[in-house]
């Protein structure tokens, strides 16, 4: 029996799943594939640590070329995470005549072109089922299991971290920053998390399924991103109130000949799916002219959700080495339809509003005022209890309006000597 020889680069949670996965695993693995698949070396900076399995001390090398220049080594696993040097890895392993799985989503969404380029002049693969929704089977899924789909829509929360705090905030009535400490304690937030609160890294995850569902690469610029730091515990017991709940939320949809991408907190139904998304768990919400709607659920980070899909990735690649088969990961169709990326500036959606205002007679006179001239109209108004300073909440819905002329708007009422803070504006998904 033929065996397929893999190096692993980081020995990290995820690479210690992996290889959990590979020795636990063995005999259902060489029956899946009717391989031998051989973990041949493990690279990592750290090799002293103690890890949660036990590996031969002649696997471990802190050398990558040890695993990037062996000839005998068929596929290259990369879960160092971050641009530099993880790039440099994958293209000397590639030229070097290796397969690469990974889970690095920053790195394929602010490097993808020339990696894929090279993978394909090499007539190599690049898997990275790993990279969205950790164990949320999402790639293979769009790749294979809906090939005969045109995609009209994407609303994901793709960020486990973000999802948690939001969730804690809802349900503890605590603050941003206790909710965020209480991520840190917990273990499901970075020691520095602005990648995931700042919506960063939900944006490089929706560029991938941009990329497999509208067969458009696009650069991390083309998305307007807004995180999650100015969500209040209020805002989202106000939004409860009047049936919604707020979600980090990565967009695209294609409109036409257009295909707005975009990521920040958004109101939308408590009685929609998305909406019973809680704690640390991903979703992603589909809409197709085949399958109409459809939901992705599952947990979104984490060791073993993680370990599985990369451990997904590298069955896929065993069989095809196997069958002789070149099968390049991103190998899709450019939607051809797509003339042209929306600018936020020219989308139209309902708004939430919450400004604090000092109480007193003609204060929501003059913000309607504002709103009216450029062309904003209220759906409701709710002036909230009264504070000792006297300064209340004033929280509004809109109807539809141009993103342009509500920052318009928005800006002339917050200069008001009527309004005491900065206000609060949260867009609406109507689902």
């Amino acid at each position: 029996m033929r065996g397929i020889n893999v190096g692993l680069i980081g020995f990290g949670t995820v690479g210690t799943g992996v290889v959990k996965i590979l020795k636990e695993k063995q005999t259902l693995l060489r029956n899946k594939t009717g391989t031998n698949i051989i973990l041949r070396k493990i690279c990592d900076k750290d090799i002293k640590s103690k890890r949660a399995i036990s590996v031969d001390e002649s696997l471990l090398t802190t050398d990558p070329d040890q695993i990037i220049r062996d000839p005998q080594i068929d596929i290259v696993i990369e879960l160092i995470g971050g641009i530099h040097p993880a790039k440099e890895y994958i293209i000397e392993a590639l030229k070097n005549g290796k397969h690469i799985i990974t889970a690095n989503k920053a790195l394929l969404a602010e490097e993808g072109k020339e990696l894929f380029l090279i993978a394909k002049q090499h007539k190599l693969s690049i898997y990275f089922e790993a990279s969205v929704g950790a164990g949320i089977p999402i790639i293979k899924s769009i790749r294979e299991g809906l090939v005969a789909n045109r995609f009209l829509s994407i609303l994901g929360i793709l960020n486990g971290t973000s999802n948690f705090i939001l969730t804690k905030m809802s349900k503890e009535n605590l603050s941003f920053k206790e909710a965020l400490q209480e991520a840190k304690r917990k273990g499901f937030a970075e020691k520095d998390p602005t990648l995931d609160i700042q919506g960063i890294d939900s944006a490089h995850k929706l560029i991938l399924l941009i990329y497999l569902c509208f067969g458009r690469l696009i650069n991390l610029e083309d998305i307007f991103v807004e995180g999650i730091s100015n969500i209040s515990n209020i805002d989202l017991i106000y939004a409860k109130e009047m049936g919604w709940d707020i979600k980090l939320l990565a967009i695209a949809k294609k409109e036409a000949q257009e295909l707005e991408v975009r990521v920040h907190p958004t109101l939308i139904p408590q009685d929609h799916l998305l909406s019973s998304v809680k704690g640390i768990f991903n979703a992603i919400y589909l809409s197709s002219d085949l399958i109409n709607e459809l939901l992705f659920y599952g947990p979104g980070a984490g060791q073993m959700p993680a370990a599985s899909a990369v451990v997904s990735d590298l069955v896929d690649l065993v069989q095809n080495i196997k069958a002789g088969l070149f099968k390049p990961q991103l190998e899709v169709i450019q939607d051809s339809s797509i003339q042209r990326l929306k600018n936020i500036s020219e989308i139209e959606s309902r708004y939430y509003i919450r400004f604090m205002a000092i109480d007193k007679p003609g204060v929501l006179a003059k913000i309607s005022g504002l709103l009216g001239k450029y062309q904003i109209s209220i759906a409701s108004v709710n002036q909230k209890e009264r504070k000792k300073q006297k300064v209340v909440p004033v929280v509004m819905l809109t109807h539809e309006a141009k993103e342009k002329n509500f920052k318009e708007a928005l800006s002339r009422i917050s200069k008001l000597d009527v309004i005491k803070e900065k206000p609060v504006a949260i867009r609406i998904e109507e689902l």
